[in-house]
């Protein structure tokens, strides 16, 4: 990845979290903009959403983002200068829910096992 592709993906990133801080605070909430990977052409990107809550609620959520998508991308035109602005593909970022778990797994795998009564 060259360090113009990483410094698009960094200020899109920043841009998007601002949108969604000033613009939709209230609907926002519980949103995070976790990453986002631009193509080395600027035609397309993929930006990964975190979102703190229950699996029904989290789809709601993306679901409310995706249909907002125009309106998001319009003021990001706005406030970015590119050749090209990226259609963006909004997808939930699972991997916080992924290390918590394996955090839990290895904290029972450290947990001592309790005695056995029939032990002597």
């Amino acid at each position: 990845m060259s360090n113009r592709t990483v410094r698009v993906n960094e200020l899109v990133q920043r841009e998007l979290s601002d949108i969604l801080r000033k613009r939709y605070q209230s609907e926002s909430v519980a949103i995070t903009i976790s990453e986002v990977r631009v193509s080395p052409d600027l035609r397309d990107a993929r930006v990964f959403v975190a979102i703190v809550a229950g699996e029904e609620e989290a789809e709601k959520k993306l679901w409310w983002l995706r249909t907002k998508a125009a309106d998001i991308r319009e003021e990001l035109g706005r406030r970015i200068v590119l050749k090209y602005l990226p259609k963006f593909e909004y997808l939930l970022d699972r991997s916080a829910v992924r290390g918590a778990r394996i955090l839990q797994v290895l904290d029972e795998i450290d947990r001592p096992a309790p005695p056995r009564p029939d032990a002597v």
